[in-house]
């Protein structure tokens, strides 16, 4: 998650570049502000504001803010609306810049019998016909969902744009950043939604057919146009896609949690939703030409993951077919970095029932950056050509993706895009290509985006087509014990050189123990590549030559071991070797996100000063050799990932994960002193527990079956450093335990402000609880006991190492998750084998952690 948080901030940076790139200009008094309703904190639209004691005033838009611009004098601001008393509040701050929130309070208003009063001193779910309207939708839901079917076809058009809200040009600007980027003038548009000007400055838009079948069941959709510009268009285009979709999901009502910027909200028809939302019948409606009841719902507490909204269902429908959708975040959620987000969806009926969606529109403003005008984002969406026949080709369902990419989608031309485009497109939006052109031609938009590609990535480049890239930019300075200070350099090809041979490497010098590392390695994928050979999916050979220090209960899957800020230690780090490693490996994955490596593996361990390799006879060996063969099979289905130059990182961690590994080196086999006979399997899952947050669940074990040197059996992984690292003990020392079996578990229980939110003074900060618990059980059988067999190597005596008991190893933490919105600190507590020599029994520890 860490490197997903990384690839967050970076856009932000991207995007913040540009917002401090340009200034503002204006000396007249701006108000500013928002009208909401008392109760829901829910905005309202079309309110009329008026700065009383002058004659300036406006309409509140969609989203119930207001921008009044004036040069007169005024005292307060006014601010009425259909439906609720006329309110006036008193300005008390003098500037150029005034915000002036206003919340009316609702008349009450009459729907045949029922006289919704929203005091909320009076509100109970028992015997309220609100409570049971939505209950009746709830339950009839099933009689229109177009999924009842055995096949549901229709055809997609989806459009993402990204834009600089409330976007000011200075144009007297002689100097400077306006000055500068004096031509983006020409491409300011006017938001559809709130009459602000914007600058867009990213576009996405994807066409494709979405196929359903019921048995076996099945849902594919096949993408025939993908285009993508403006300022992301430097990052992968699949993946950014793939994280754009996981963000702003499309929302479905019906489901208990609506999974959106990566969170689980509470649905309105949940089945605790009576007991986490209110609900108000508030009026009768006309939406289009279907005369419709209005549900109106809001959270209990507006902290809480949940939306304000209205459901619409026309009067007399049996069937509680609801016609229009529409959603909102309360004001006061705790949900970073979005200021205000609103979704409305339209539906048709079919002449059987279904419920057919025709449009998905969502809108969001969000601030990144402290006093900057902030982000607007629009994902739109129309749906048509809604059908119930078999798909017009059943053998996509066999392929492993949910989404399917026609050959040339990413590559499509402005003309297939003007005849296909299913919604009328700005022409500020369509010219986000130009611009980006023009901006690309600005020294310092230029190089700020090199710097960004290169942070993403962790190469360089070292042309415009490169055939070699430089890095990774993370490990070319480094410090520990052994090496003292640690230069490193390398890089690798790329496919411009060859689409199918790959090469990559780098060179190391340790300034303390005056030693160099390297490793090479050459790889041949059997499928062409685009840019680098860790592409999904991969099917390769690769040889790799490596020689370099092995951390022994140290290894972690997070980082690399020479990552910079793993350089600041709690204590020294000592536990190392030298180890030569020369291995060939097969590499098999597929579109099911099913993975097969084999490999075979010449490894010789180097003893250090601290490390040693003397046997119970006395004998002190400079290294001992150990030939093995290796399978491991992974299995993360649906996984979703962002592809990265050295690997990946997981988008989101709703997929569970499933490894299983087994070495095998015969004894003699090539000279091999001794036996290694090792099988390890895992298992991650992310528990989501609805409105009480989520469990990220990982649990491991492993046996070693041979008789073996300390260096090939099953160390705890121990962390050094102060940073957070999810698969390694904070409170162990390396090497404190060693077992030839074991059994471990991670849980982190995210509670995401249950507690916190219910703080009134705190829930302000919208700070996040944090609880882990962690542990692991191992034992050390005889025959791998140096003192009761000779011929092994006796524990380095630097380590204290212990043998583990009955009891477990355990440590727990308590953490504040969203300090200043990128940080998580944990105060960690060691439970058991506390005293053991050296033993670390309490501390804190940090990460970052970007979330919303």
């Amino acid at each position: 998650m860490t490197k997903l948080c990384a690839l967050m901030r970076i856009i932000i940076f991207c995007v913040s570049v540009i917002l401090i790139s340009f200034s503002a200009s204006g000396r007249n008094v701006t108000v500013r502000g928002v009208v909401r309703d008392s109760l829901t904190r829910e905005p309202i639209p079309y309110a009329s504001v008026l700065l009383k004691g002058t004659d300036r005033g406006v309409l509140t838009d969609d989203n119930g803010r207001y921008t009044i611009v004036t040069t007169l004098p005024f005292d307060s601001v006014m601010a009425s609306s259909l439906g609720y008393t006329t309110k006036a509040v008193a300005s008390r701050k003098r500037g150029d810049n005034v915000q002036v929130d206003i919340d009316l309070v609702s008349t009450g208003v009459l729907l045949g019998e029922v006289i919704a009063k929203p005091k909320r001193e009076h509100y109970s779910k028992k015997n309220n016909p609100a409570v049971a309207f939505m209950e009746k939708i709830r339950h009839t839901q099933d009689l229109n969902d177009p999924r009842r079917h055995d096949n549901y076809n229709y055809n997609k058009y989806e459009r993402i744009t990204l834009a600089l809200n409330d976007y000011q040009f200075n144009d007297s600007a002689k100097r400077g950043f306006d000055k500068m980027f004096s031509f983006v003038k020409e491409y300011i548009d006017t938001s559809e939604v709130s009459g602000k000007p914007i600058l867009n400055v990213a576009l996405r838009e994807k066409l494709s057919s979405v196929h359903y079948r019921k048995e076996p069941k099945g849902e594919k959709e096949f993408v025939t146009g993908l285009r993508s510009s403006g300022i992301d268009e430097m990052l992968d285009k699949q993946s950014m896609q793939t994280f754009y979709e996981d963000v702003l999901r499309e929302v479905d009502v019906y489901d208990n949690d609506i999974v959106l910027m990566q969170t689980r909200f509470v649905s309105p028809l949940s089945r605790i939703a009576p007991d986490f939302y209110k609900f108000y019948l508030t009026d009768t409606v006309f939406v289009d030409t279907t005369r419709c009841v209005e549900l109106t719902f809001v959270p209990r507490n507006p902290s809480t993951m949940g939306f304000t909204g209205r459901f619409y269902v026309p009067v007399g429908d049996t069937t509680m077919f609801i016609k229009r959708i529409v959603l909102r975040v309360p004001h006061d959620i705790n949900l970073n970095f979005i200021n205000g987000l609103v979704i409305s969806q339209d539906y048709e009926k079919a002449p059987d029932g279904s419920r057919l969606k025709t449009k998905d529109d969502m809108i969001l403003e969000a601030s990144v950056v402290p006093g900057s005008g902030g982000l607007y984002g629009r994902r739109q969406t129309v749906y048509d050509s809604h059908n119930f026949d078999p798909a017009p080709d059943a053998s996509i369902f066999k392929r492993g993706v949910a989404q399917i990419y026609a050959p040339g989608a990413e590559y499509r031309g402005q003309d297939f895009w003007d005849e296909n485009r299913k919604a009328e497109i700005a022409q500020g939006v369509n010219g986000i290509e130009k611009m980006m052109e023009r901006m690309r031609q600005v020294p310092l938009f230029y190089w700020t985006e090199k710097v960004v590609k290169v942070l993403v990535s962790g190469y360089v480049p070292t042309a415009k087509k490169s055939y070699f890239d430089i890095g990774p930019m993370t490990s070319l300075v480094s410090y520990n014990s052994v090496e003292g200070l640690r230069l490193r350099a390398g890089g690798m090809t790329t496919a411009n050189l060859s689409r199918r041979w790959f090469a990559r490497g780098y060179g190391a010098y340790g300034f303390r123990d005056h030693k160099w590392k390297y490793k090479a390695e050459l790889e041949y994928s059997f499928r062409d590549k685009n840019y680098h050979s860790r592409e999904f999916p991969i099917h390769s050979l690769r040889a790799t030559q490596l020689y370099d220090l092995d951390r022994l209960g140290q290894i972690s899957s997070v980082h690399n071991a020479d990552n910079f800020f793993l350089s600041v230690s709690r204590l020294p780090d000592r536990q190392m070797t030298y180890h030569r490693v020369s291995k060939l490996e097969y590499i098999l994955e597929t579109e099911q996100h099913f993975s097969l490596e084999a490999r075979i593996q010449q490894e010789r361990q180097y003893s250090t000063p601290f490390m040693t390799f003397v046997n119970g006879y006395g004998e002190n060996f400079r290294h001992y050799t150990m030939n093995s063969f290796r399978l491991q099979l992974r299995y993360a289905p649906g996984e979703k990932f962002y592809q990265l130059t050295t690997g990946r990182t997981r988008i989101n961690f709703d997929a569970p994960e499933m490894v299983i590994s087994h070495t095998y080196a015969p004894k003699g086999f090539m000279g091999n002193p001794f036996a290694l006979n090792v099988t390890e399997a895992s298992f991650f899952k992310r528990i989501w527990l609805s409105a009480f947050g989520y469990v990220d669940m990982t649990l491991k074990g492993g046996h070693v079956w041979s008789r073996t040197p300390y260096p090939g059996l099953l160390i705890p992984g121990a962390n050094l450093s102060y940073l957070i690292i999810p698969d390694l003990f904070s409170c162990m020392n390396p090497m404190e335990f060693i077992n030839d079996s074991y059994a471990q578990w991670d849980l982190t229980y995210w509670a995401n402000g249950l507690i916190l939110n219910y703080i009134p003074i705190i829930k302000r900060l919208k700070l996040r609880e944090a609880f882990m618990f962690k542990g692991v059980w191992g034992h050390l059988s005889d025959r791998n006991k140096p003192w009761l067999n000779p011929d092994l190597y006796g524990f380095p005596e630097i380590n204290n190492t212990q043998l583990m008991s009955d009891t477990p190893y355990m440590e727990v933490g308590v953490g504040l998750d969203n300090l200043l919105k990128v940080f998580r600190v944990d105060y960690t507590w060691r439970l058991t084998y506390r005293d053991n020599p050296g033993a670390c029994k309490q501390g804190l520890r940090f990460t970052f952690h970007f979330s919303f």
